[in-house]
């Protein structure tokens, strides 16, 4: 059994102590740690229905599914008017996974097993993706620096909206090209073969539907004592989006690619940390544009400048580490050291 399924027992921790007003530290690290095995749950369900459906099929379901348990978190933060928190944890969820998840697989992959490879067409492939998604980001901030227009109104507003338009069919155009034309590597994780074996497809939409129920009620309660929690832990709420929320939610996919870099299976790792931050970057941030306004809490799609910047940077250090389709233990620590520096940053940073 996965052993991140221990963390289950979190769960009526947090509602108890949701019901009881327990102290909100308390409360957001139970509802936090909660998550995390309910996300490696809806995960796995979502492996069993993809393994059922085809390799095509499959392969969209999991496309779709990838970041549901952050979207639903994200969701309820927008829900709350907590948009700063939501745009910080896009930010953070990229950054993770391209330089701490991705940083985490090289190191332990090359420790294991030395020099690694990988397809280095594919890999490229997704460096210019990111690239094109960063780019995607800053107009808008941009934008509305040099406008001088105010957030969330007029041309600000409507360019959010173009953008995120742009941005989910340059990702339907990934996954055609991912899928149909130049198919990826199943994203199989380490204990989804067993659970194949075990479960059925009645099964595994039980466990989905089971999971998404449970995650969303315990992202509100989440949501609901992150300010608090914040004040009490002397934490931004910003800094919470930027490194908490995306672990909180990413957990169980982490732990897949760094087992698959483990086993020198340096394709699978790089598409589960690549390819779930293009999901987070093309998919998820343009769906919560949208989502924003039709619970009438419009988000643009302006960040901060240090924002913006360590994007850039991490983007660019990832590209260059997938320049020559080979990676070694000493690149992932590098990664992770940027990784430190950037989030020592956000630790200090004013907000």
């Amino acid at each position: 059994m996965n052993p991140i399924y221990f963390l289950l027992i979190f769960i009526p921790i947090a509602v108890l102590g949701k019901f009881l007003h327990w102290n909100d530290v308390v409360v957001f690290a139970a509802s936090a740690l909660a998550i995390v095995p309910l996300a490696g749950l809806l995960g796995d369900a979502t492996e069993v229905l993809a393994a059922h459906a085809g390799p095509r099929l499959g392969g969209l379901i999991n496309a779709t599914m990838g970041n549901a348990a952050e979207l639903i978190i994200t969701v309820f933060a927008i829900r709350a008017g907590l948009l700063e928190l939501v745009k910080a944890s896009i930010t953070g969820s990229i950054l993770g996974n391209i330089l701490l998840v991705l940083g985490l697989s090289l190191l332990l992959g090359g420790l294991r097993n030395g020099i690694q490879s990988f397809d280095q067409r594919q890999a490229g492939v997704d460096a210019t993706m990111m690239t094109i998604s960063v780019i995607a980001l800053a107009v808008p901030t941009l934008f509305g620096r040099m406008a001088h227009t105010p957030r969330n109104t007029g041309p600000v507003e409507w360019l959010s909206m173009s953008v995120a338009v742009l941005m989910l069919v340059l990702y339907v155009l990934g996954l055609i090209f991912s899928l149909v034309t130049h198919p990826k590597p199943a994203r199989q994780g380490g204990s989804t073969a067993h659970v194949e074996a075990q479960w059925s497809v009645r099964t595994a939409l039980g466990v989905l539907a089971a999971a998404t129920v449970l995650i969303a009620w315990l992202s509100e309660i989440l949501v609901g004592v992150v300010e608090p929690a914040a004040a009490a832990l002397g934490l931004t709420e910003f800094f919470i989006g930027i490194i908490i929320v995306p672990l909180v939610g990413n957990a169980a996919e982490h732990l897949v690619a760094v087992q698959a870099a483990l086993k020198d299976e340096m394709d699978l790792s790089l598409a589960v940390s690549l390819g779930s931050s293009m999901q987070i970057a093309l998919f998820v941030a343009p769906l919560l544009v949208f989502f924003s306004i039709l619970m009438g809490h419009p988000m643009d799609l302006v960040f901060n400048t240090f924002e913006l910047a360590s994007l850039g940077a991490a983007v660019l250090i990832a590209s260059l580490v997938a320049l020559d389709g080979e990676s070694n233990w000493l690149e992932g620590a590098q990664l992770l050291a940027v990784y430190g520096i950037i989030a020592l940053a956000f630790f200090f940073l004013p907000v």
